[in-house]
């Protein structure tokens, strides 16, 4: 079968556009016709237009289209309507040929949850499974409200993780740039100078240190950038491998000030998105398996699915997370708590809103904390490189004034 991309006449005159799946060109005429509509112009869609179909789509577009989306459902506009509404209105024209598909899909009779399924780069399995629940359910419009107030808070998510990974990289960057420079071209000038003043044969001993660093670095300079980029390379390849991508997912969650940050998000994550499946009706395992597809940290995927395995053998949720050492006590007793009570999905929203709290306090205090340090860091470098430097003039300036 192969794809096309037709645009045809209403009876009211209104002109429809659309793609569709069909063997060749009578086919699809023949469905169109079907659907009382004139076809107008029908063309074999290019192979590289399915490549852009599901990319360039960003998540804040996915949670306006979800919302203005449930709007319409609740007000009691029909589907296929609500999505030539709102591919007509997005901005985005890579998310507009998605909607345009997923809207001749559901005309051609397709579920709104399949004709999401074809776009996963856009809508990701969590969506997909949630619109389905709210379509078995009769519940669809309150599934989109929950499902932007999800996203929304997934974005939330998403700037506090990159807050919490940039801003330490950046200080990295910018002490080892301020190093370069010091060693590679402020030290060398000084050097010239004592050689020319006569000092160089009785410098200090701090001096000599410095000016011996900066000798090795110039001197091996190519062999530390190339060193570097075989290190990043060699980093890049090892978390590709699952072994790799394990091991620096542990090293994420153990290291000081950044591994307590990580590990409140992706508890946040788990809880946030677990509550909204388990509240939306999709059985509990299911649920765990998306939420473990969702987690972003194979440490944390591997004990939700550790516990996934158990609750399948007819155990209770808490029990099994407490074995996995990743969650904290505190999230285990709340979750063995929902579950006595019946109300798992509502205490799981609870911890998860607790926790986006605990984001906020935990970012602020890393950021307040890495200041001084970089402060402390950059400027006791620069520090020891002046008083290496300026320890041979003032004790060639004694010298002269002595004589």
């Amino acid at each position: 079968m192969a794809e096309f991309v037709w645009e045809a006449r209403a009876r009211t005159g209104e002109l429809r556009k659309g793609t569709m799946e069909a063997d060749d060109e009578p086919a699809v005429q023949a469905r169109l016709r079907g659907q009382q509509l004139m076809p107008t112009k029908i063309k074999k869609k290019a192979s590289a237009l399915n490549f852009k179909i599901g990319t360039g789509v960003d998540l804040r577009d996915v949670v306006t289209f979800t919302r203005l989306f449930a709007t319409m459902i609740d007000a009691g506009l029909p589907i296929v309507q609500c999505l030539d509404i709102l591919c007509n209105q997005t901005d985005n024209k890579h998310f507009a040929l998605v909607l345009r598909d997923v809207k001749a899909n559901v005309e051609q009779g397709a579920t709104f949850s399949d004709s999401l399924k074809r776009h996963p780069k856009v809508f990701d399995q969590l969506y997909v499974n949630l619109v389905q629940a709210g379509e078995v359910g009769g519940i669809l419009d309150t599934i989109l409200q929950r499902l932007a107030v999800y996203n929304e808070k997934a974005i939330k998510l998403r700037r506090q993780l990159k807050g919490a990974m940039v801003y330490p990289s950046a200080v990295l960057i910018i002490f080892t740039a301020v190093l370069g420079v010091l060693l590679g071209w402020v030290i060398p000038s000084f050097k010239t100078v004592f050689k020319d003043l006569g000092g160089d044969d009785a410098l200090p001993w701090l001096t000599q240190v410095v000016i011996a660093a900066s000798e090795t670095f110039v001197s091996y300079l190519p062999f530390f950038v190339v060193g570097g980029l075989a290190a990043a390379a060699a980093i890049v390849y090892a978390y590709r491998t699952p072994k790799g991508k394990k091991f620096f997912h542990t090293i994420f969650l153990k290291v000081p000030i950044m591994g307590p940050v990580l590990r409140k998000i992706a508890v946040a994550r788990f809880t946030r998105t677990l509550g909204t499946l388990l509240s939306s009706g999709v059985p509990i395992l299911d649920a765990m398996e998306i939420v473990a597809k969702t987690a972003g940290n194979v440490v944390i995927e591997e004990a939700i699915m550790y516990s996934r395995a158990k609750i399948s053998e007819g155990k209770n949720m808490a029990a099994p997370l407490m074995e996995t050492n990743v969650f904290p006590p505190m999230v285990v007793q709340m979750v063995g708590v929902g579950e006595q009570t019946g109300a798992l999905d509502s205490m799981l929203g609870k911890i998860a809103d607790f926790y986006e709290e605990e984001v906020d306090v935990a970012v602020a205090a890393m950021t307040s904390l890495i200041e001084p340090i970089m402060m402390v860091g950059i400027g006791g470098t620069v520090g020891v490189v002046l008083i290496a430097m300026y320890l041979p003039i003032f004790s060639i300036a004694g010298k002269i004034k002595a004589n």
